[in-house]
């Protein structure tokens, strides 16, 4: 955090700005208090972003980037903002990222990328090269993906594999999709940060949930190389619809789970040998 750009003198107002935060409801106003602070440039910009947060937008939006795997991810206002549960997806395909053959970049794609946060975050943990493809339809969110991705990647502007080119079929090792998930019934039961301020494409699932899963899963066999993985986040609840939708597809799943993160991913392997095979792991769920 950057030290703060105020004369000692105006320090005291960082009381002030928790006290504000704690009467609307900001479960935990001192660390906001001091990340506000720290981003205003003045009193007056301070002031506006105390309203703008206590009026209810994400404090992500409020201050313009959002924490996520220990980088510092841009978000505009109007992006869905990254969950640090999330963070454990990134793990899991990290580790398989290490895994592919040598000699030859990992070809990885991240679709429904929002900010670009799950890219971006691969790229700095990858130990050898990569080459990276994010896309999403939202174009607020393509144009903060293509800041937080900068010259690491490429960030393309489509409906999930409409976006991506031909050459990159059978050739993905490594298929992100952190799909919408929420059931649309369930879409009103979310926090107003994320129900008013960040887009309903970002968040609704269709009637179940997985209707953006079950386009993804239909075409994932097509663009994955051998012995290539498809990795996406879903509620434990959904989790056998999913891994039933996935086998479905002709890929073998296995269940993540996390106490930790309070996170659920499933990872899905297309059969096969070739480059880039991976044992799979025995599902611990006995699936």
């Amino acid at each position: 955090m950057s030290a703060t750009p105020f004369s000692s003198a105006t320090l005291p107002s960082l009381s002030a700005v928790v006290t504000r935060l704690r009467a609307a409801g900001c479960v935990f106003a001192e660390d906001e208090a001091r990340l506000l602070v720290s981003a205003a440039d003045s009193p007056a910009a301070l002031t506006e972003m105390v309203s703008r947060r206590t009026a209810g937008l994400p404090l992500e939006h409020v201050i313009g980037w959002a924490e996520f795997y220990g980088l510092r991810i841009a978000v505009d206002a109007g992006v869905f903002v990254p969950r640090r549960r999330t963070e454990f997806l990134v793990r899991q395909a990290a580790a398989l990222i290490h895994q592919t053959a040598a000699g030859r970049p990992a070809v990885v794609v991240d679709l429904c990328c929002g900010s670009g946060a799950l890219g971006a975050a691969l790229l700095a943990t990858a130990h050898g090269p990569v080459e990276l493809y994010a896309c999403d339809i939202d174009p607020a969110a393509v144009a903060c993906a293509r800041r937080n991705v900068a010259a690491g990647g490429t960030v393309l502007e489509g409906d999930l594999f409409d976006a991506l080119p031909d050459g990159l079929r059978s050739r993905i090792d490594i298929l992100i999709a952190n799909v919408p998930y929420v059931p649309t019934g369930e879409v009103g039961l979310l926090p107003s940060e994320a129900r008013d301020h960040e887009p309903l494409v970002a968040l609704d699932g269709g009637a179940d949930g997985l209707d953006v899963l079950r386009r993804v899963t239909a075409e994932a066999p097509h663009w994955l190389a051998p012995g290539g993985h498809l990795l996406f986040e879903t509620s434990e609840r959904q989790v056998p619809d999913a891994v039933g939708t996935v086998r479905g597809d002709g890929l073998a799943p296995r269940v993540v789970t996390s106490e930790e993160w309070e996170a659920t991913v499933v990872v899905a392997q297309l059969r096969g040998a070739g480059l880039g095979m991976v044992a799979l792991s025995p599902d611990p769920r006995g699936r």
